[in-house]
């Protein structure tokens, strides 16, 4: 018998190192988003990359696909680690993002990065850079250096490889529809764009940049449009970031940028992201696998909690989306810290500690105020 609730199935890919640990936090607070908003969330969980090579199936199984395609949304934890250097390119557990990311269709990526008063102190820049940021990184997901023609040739006598290459190209259509992304974007923020090339030296960043710049003064005349080379991005990032509304850039690009942003809240377990455009959203953590803290309950689950807010968004549930980015707001204000953000002497939460405050909140349920929180004597239950 129908319960008259919302219904979103959910592709849930926990993937390799610490993938699994901060996907069950995000899935905890997800399932107490849908208790406290009458929604319900149905969970598959499929296997990815180096844990599907580990039961003896491809890096993308095709299983895993159609699960992906038959789904309202898709998330994932990590891929990758040392375990996998050594195998075969076509079987390293990366290839099975960029593959799900090209069967997917998705093709712009959103990257935010915020810096709220509660975490200036977690980053190694001065406060006053860092205090009041508030970005988003649009990297064009499905083109360029990721996905141009490659080879390896393994022309020594102990067969390693003594030539490689890998082309960057994109066409016009890729670049206009990213970039009328992030123009829509810019719209609905402080009206500004910066796309981010090296158009001094390459022939398919003068395209880039010739696109960008066709697109802007077609439709979005409204918005400004600042032009930086990549390096020179790089540099006013950490310099300067709060210049920056929306960072418009290609493939790699946006790879770098986006990581290096991550050092502005002072940890990459902050930063999320959606992959969209495509026939289903996909939504994922900044960070990689980080396999040296597997198990140690360091991971922090902040950076997948908040792609859940950005599904949740996607799915148009604002009123979850806001409640969970609140909740997360909340548990940093009263002072919980992963380890990866905290000082010395700093009280510190796990991994499973930082989730179920946050849970907590989205529940309902206030953490007290004016005190730092000792988390293993409030969530020693959990």
């Amino acid at each position: 018998m129908s319960t008259g609730k919302r219904i979103y199935r959910l592709a849930l890919l926990p993937g390799d190192g610490i993938g699994p640990e901060v996907t069950r936090e995000a899935v905890r607070v997800l399932e107490a988003a849908a208790n406290r908003f009458g929604f319900v969330v149905e969970t598959h969980e499929h296997p990815v990359g180096g844990a599907a090579l580990a039961a003896g199936l491809d890096v993308l199984p095709a299983a895993t696909l159609e699960a992906c395609r038959n789904s309202d949304a898709v998330l994932l934890g990590a891929v990758g680690g040392p375990t996998w250097d050594h195998v075969s390119p076509e079987q390293r557990p990366e290839r099975a993002l960029l593959g799900l990311r090209k069967e997917l269709g998705v093709f712009v990526n959103l990257r935010p990065v915020v810096v709220s008063d509660s975490v200036e102190s977690a980053s190694p820049l001065r406060p006053e850079l860092v205090t009041g940021v508030d970005l988003v990184v649009v990297r064009e997901l499905t083109g360029g250096i990721y996905f141009g023609a490659s080879f390896e040739n393994p022309t020594c006598d102990d067969g390693r490889v003594d030539q490689a290459g890998n082309v960057m190209e994109y066409t016009r259509a890729e670049v206009e529809r990213v970039a009328r992304e992030a123009f829509k974007l810019a719209r609905r923020r402080r009206r500004k764009v910066t796309s981010v090339d090296k158009a001094n030296v390459l022939g398919v960043s003068r395209l880039w940049r010739d696109v960008v710049s066709s697109v802007h003064a077609a439709e979005f005349a409204d918005v400004e449009l600042q032009h930086l080379y990549v390096d020179n991005a790089a540099m006013q990032l950490v310099r300067n970031p709060r210049q920056f509304d929306v960072i418009l850039t290609g493939n790699m690009f946006g790879d770098i940028l986006s990581d290096l942003a991550g050092t502005l809240p002072g940890s990459l377990g902050m930063l999320p992201s959606a992959s969209l455009g495509g026939t289903t959203g996909l939504f994922e953590p900044v960070h990689g696998s980080a396999p040296d803290i597997v198990g140690t309950g360091k991971a922090n689950p902040l950076a997948a909690i908040l792609s859940v807010v950005m599904m949740l968004d996607s799915l148009h549930e604002s009123d979850a989306s806001a409640a969970v980015q609140i909740a997360v707001a909340a548990s940093l204000a009263a002072g919980l810290r992963t380890a990866d953000m905290a000082k010395p002497g700093a009280h510190l939460v796990t991994t499973r500690q930082m989730g179920a405050a946050v849970a907590r909140q989205v529940a309902g349920d206030s953490l007290p105020d004016d005190q730092v929180l000792l988390a293993e004597q409030l969530y020693s239950h959990l």
